[in-house]
């Protein structure tokens, strides 16, 4: 099979859109080409490269999560990157005053939580606004553009992880969701893709040819981007969900946790494609650094029939009861929403726990499918 090549890679079949304009790009450490070289410079050396856009991580992508970046000089290339990431999540009409087209290069993760995504909505809204023309180069979705899992988000919880009513796994590439964005939430930019070749919808990231370069500091692997749309939920209690160690999102648990206990409750509800294992680990830095914690490792055993979503839900229940007294939740005072799990589950039904686990993800599944139905619309491949 020959190797994936992702929009960058096309650029020369489309270089007709870039003629005499000035260009813009949102991009992160992720965006480079099939030969290692940047689409910074690839623009730069065929375009009229005039700003550059940060989403969070920053365009080299070296800070952390949560981090505010401000806007600066990239020292590579002299140009003034704008930051997209705090108080100015929306490119005001300013900062986009020397382009005529902003373009967006960044390798999502395929998951609802990932906050490139709503970076690129908010700049399309501008680019509507300000008659701007905006275009995706486009990347392959890692853990495949098929499988759907998960919730419609409540638009009551919208936020920076989780704008729109999307499923936690979405089954998407990053320009058709730009494209169902653009459609359905009736943002209506001047919207371009430069498309992917050789891929198909059920392709994992290995199976592209390409390689994996991390998207953000907490996703090393396609192991993690596998689990990651069932354990972010953790980030909104006060349960480790693996920061600070070499296996984020797959590794779970916190001081007080006995990890054989979690790990034989969760493997006796035989789960479709996993295992879990109990691990004892430190933290070097978020919630519970330098402390002792236990908890599990979850070990995908056949991606095709593992449901992250359901596998996190239970994980969650089972901890939580667990953990009795000692189980809490982020909470916030400045943000509309007190609970930061809220935002990440897209309603408060996960948090409340007034109904079972099946009956919750009984509903989840009747969301996906309507989602699945949805987004044939926007399918390019």
């Amino acid at each position: 099979m020959e190797k994936v090549k992702t929009g960058i890679d096309n650029i020369d079949e489309y270089m007709d859109i870039f003629k005499g304009k000035k260009v813009g790009l949102i991009t992160n450490n992720t965006g480079y080409n099939c030969e290692f070289k940047s689409t910074i410079d690839i623009l730069r050396e065929r375009t009229n490269l005039t700003a550059l856009y940060s989403p969070e991580h920053g365009i080299r992508g070296d800070i952390q999560a949560g981090e505010k970046v401000e806007s600066y000089i990239d020292s590579k290339t002299g140009i003034r990157v704008y930051s997209l990431y705090g108080k100015n999540k929306r490119p005001s009409k300013e900062i986009l005053k020397d382009v005529d087209i902003l373009a967006f290069d960044i390798q999502d993760v395929g998951a609802r939580f990932y906050t490139y995504l709503y970076t690129m909505s908010y700049a399309m809204e501008s680019c509507s606004e300000f008659n701007k023309e905006f275009v995706v180069f486009d990347r392959p979705n890692p853990i495949n553009g098929v499988d759907v899992e998960g919730n419609l988000l409540d638009e009551n919880y919208s936020s920076f992880v989780g704008r729109y009513p999307i499923p936690q796994r979405y089954g998407l590439t990053i320009a058709e969701i730009a494209s169902l964005f653009n459609e359905e939430f009736l943002i209506g930019c001047k919207l371009k893709v430069i498309p992917l070749k050789n891929w198909n919808r059920e392709m994992y990231y290995e199976a592209t040819g390409l390689n994996f370069i991390m998207p953000s500091p907490n996703m090393p692997s396609i192991d993690t981007a596998v689990v990651y749309p069932g354990t972010c939920i953790f980030e909104g209690t006060n349960i480790s969900e693996g920061r600070g160690t070499t296996r984020p999102f797959e590794i779970i648990g916190a001081p007080w946790l006995d990890g054989f206990k979690i790990a034989n409750k969760m493997n006796r509800l035989k789960l479709y494609g996993v295992k879990f294992r109990p691990v004892f680990f430190t933290p070097t830095f978020s919630k519970h650094v330098g402390k002792l914690c236990r908890g599990i490792q979850i070990h995908v055993t056949d991606r095709k029939i593992y449901k992250p979503v359901k596998t996190g839900m239970f994980l969650y229940e089972t901890i939580k009861r667990e953990s009795k007294d000692k189980f809490d939740f982020v909470t916030f005072e400045e943000k509309k929403l007190k609970y930061g799990i809220d935002y990440l589950a897209g309603n408060s039904i996960l948090r409340k726990g007034n109904i079972s686990t099946d009956k919750i993800y009984e509903k989840c599944q009747g969301d996906s499918l309507k989602f699945k139905e949805l987004k044939k619309k926007y399918h390019l491949y």
